[in-house]
């Protein structure tokens, strides 16, 4: 607790200094009609403003309501610090009934990048495409072009694959987003390996053929840096004439003819002045699950009562907002071991840390928050035939005791008492984590305006838990119990691994390892892990619950889609990330289709 630990506690307040007072520069451009409005630059925005100004005869402004990555998030390691700055929305959930009773106040936080690049510059750039079988169900709900065949040479256009172990058959090399193995690994990411190999887990690549089995974690990662949206798709096209980057602009709605019901441009914010500019062809929203649904409301698009209760004129009642699936993990799945294996919070911020990751790309600061291999298993919980995942387990070499309570209990909002009583007396010991995620939840919320006012954050209800037959907490359980099996395989136990019994606070009163006690600590200290969808579903008209067509056309609205992860229509064996950039890509080539379309008819 010496040099390193002073060293350490520097790095973090100089960084958390930086994220707090650098300021955002974005190029103003004066007024004019554009032929394409993309909104939002995230994962999927930022891939459609790249594809359409690839043709230099469009004109394409990106409106983006952040300001420019700041310079320290090329750093994987430090993805949790990111979420404590100016680049994200820091929303929170509302609270909920018997659920997150470990949480500070009982609210879970929505963390949502507000920076050029979106939230892929403050998440933990771990790259899944999710099975093929996810995309195969999109075609069979009625959406035509989105099997898996048809989907797949779209996350191969975006790639750049230097992982080592791959199925090439399903891999590309020479995209913009780079995709790697991480280059730091700690001892005991080999060991969870191996124990889930000596477990009956085949090793795979799960970008590739097969995705049941275990993997070592692949991010997207160029050289050790973070590949963020910005970085792959946005700063290859800044200097095309044809696109324009207007920096720090809040749409506030979308203008629509409520004659004609066509878009035509929208209204947005910046500093305290309202601008409008107008599009020729499209509005693409691509603010992603929280924002395209917002603007869609604010615009006059959305359920009918919900509307009329905030004094918002109706121009098509359609169902946004009303599902929003996500992804949850469970924080208290820890083990101890007895030998040093694991992650070294003093080593991986130490000087020569630094120096390794910044002149080589290499290093504990290369890792992606402390995750390192993945394991895909199907309950025995599942009610479906298909050799399809409903969990993934998330290997950390470490663990929320890791930086001893400075970031990651706080990124968590986990309660004081629930941090000092269970994961603190772990900052003594060799001790890593497993993070369950349930991939098929059966639980939905959805979502609301709080107001008319556009800078007022959404009302967010997850209603996690919720499903009658408690079937989501039983695959948490049951994802408990492989954790377990793992653990006790001769890999893990060559180090005497050993699951931590301190009960959670508030399960006291329940026989630790009972079913009953791991559903109340379930209850207590779940957390979303950021992928929520399905705000803005896509489906057939037949489809009541469809706000968006198979080519992402607003339903009664001309010449607006939404192109980003709302549109994903059901749950998803993925961190959505990775299929916001597909869905980029499909949507693109969808514009330029029936934009050749558009001019064989003007």
């Amino acid at each position: 607790m010496g040099s390193n630990y002073m060293i350490t506690i520097s790095i973090l307040l100089i960084a958390i200094r930086l994220c707090t007072t650098q300021s955002a520069t974005g190029r103003e451009d004066g007024p004019g009609v554009f032929d394409y409005i993309v909104v939002g630059s995230g994962s999927a925005g930022a891939v459609v403003a790249n594809r359409l100004s690839e043709d230099p005869k469009v004109r394409v402004l990106l409106l983006e309501s952040g300001g420019e990555p700041l310079f320290h998030t090329d750093k994987p390691v430090t993805a949790s610090i990111e979420q404590f700055t100016r680049q994200n929305w820091n929303y929170l959930m509302e609270k909920q009934e018997n659920f997150g009773l470990g949480l500070v106040d009982g609210i879970m936080g929505y963390p949502r990048g507000r920076v050029l690049g979106g939230t892929t510059v403050i998440n933990y750039m771990i790259h899944i495409r999710g099975n093929k079988a996810d995309y195969n169900r999109w075609a069979n709900l009625g959406n035509p072009g989105w099997s898996y065949d048809e989907v797949l040479p779209y996350f191969r256009k975006s790639e750049d694959s230097t992982v080592k172990i791959v199925d090439e058959e399903y891999r590309n090399h020479g995209g913009l987003l780079t995709v790697s193995d991480v280059p730091y690994r700690t001892k005991s990411s080999h060991v969870f390996v191996k124990a889930c190999e000596q477990a009956g887990y085949p090793y795979v690549d799960y970008n590739g053929k097969n995705q049941l089995g275990v993997s070592y974690v692949q991010g997207a990662l160029r050289r050790g840096r973070r590949c963020s949206a910005e970085k792959a798709f946005i700063r290859p096209a800044r200097k095309r004439l044809n696109l324009q980057i207007r920096l720090n602009s809040h749409v506030a709605k979308v203008l629509i003819d409520s004659e004609t019901k066509r878009a035509y441009g929208v209204e947005y914010l910046h500093g305290k002045d309202r601008h409008v500019v107008n599009s020729s062809i499209e509005v693409i929203l691509s603010a992603g699950a929280f924002h395209s649904p917002q603007i869609l409301m604010l615009s006059g698009i959305g359920p009918r009562d919900h509307l009329a209760d905030l004094g918002v004129p109706l121009i098509q009642d359609l169902p946004v907002g009303k599902k929003l699936y996500d992804h949850l993990t469970f924080l208290g799945l820890a083990f101890t071991v007895n030998k040093p294996i694991v992650g070294n919070f003093h080593q991986t911020f130490s000087l020569p840390s630094l120096f390794e990751f910044v002149l080589y790309g290499t290093g504990p600061m290369t890792s992606l928050g402390g995750v390192e291999a993945l394991a895909y298993f199907k309950t025995n919980v599942t009610n479906y035939l298909e050799e399809y995942p409903d969990m993934e387990l998330i290997f950390v070499g470490g663990g929320l005791h890791t930086d001893y309570g400075l970031i990651y209990r706080r990124m968590f909002r986990l309660s004081d008492q629930s941090y000092y009583a269970f994961f603190k007396p772990l900052e003594k010991k060799y001790a890593y984590t497993i993070l369950p995620m349930a991939l098929h939840p059966k639980s939905y919320g959805y979502m609301k305006l709080r107001s008319k006012n556009p800078l007022d954050p959404p009302l967010f209800y997850g209603n996690y838990f919720t499903d009658p037959n408690n079937d989501d907490v039983k695959t948490f359980i049951g994802a408990i119990r492989e954790s377990q099996r793992i653990m006790r395989t001769p890999a893990f136990q060559e180090y005497k691994a050993e699951q931590v019994k301190t009960q959670i606070p508030g399960c006291e009163g329940y026989e630790f390892d009972s079913d009953v006690y791991w559903e109340c600590a379930i209850r207590h200290i779940t957390s979303t892990l950021h992928h929520q969808i399905q705000t803005c579903k896509m489906g057939p008209p037949s489809d009541p619950e469809a706000v968006v067509d198979a080519r992402l056309r607003v339903y009664g609205i001309e010449r607006l889609r939404v192109i980003d992860t709302s549109v994903i229509p059901t749950t998803i064996s993925a961190h959505v990330s990775a299929v916001g950039y597909m869905v980029g890509e499909r949507g693109s080539d969808m514009i330029k289709e029936d934009y050749r379309t558009f001019l064989r008819k003007v």
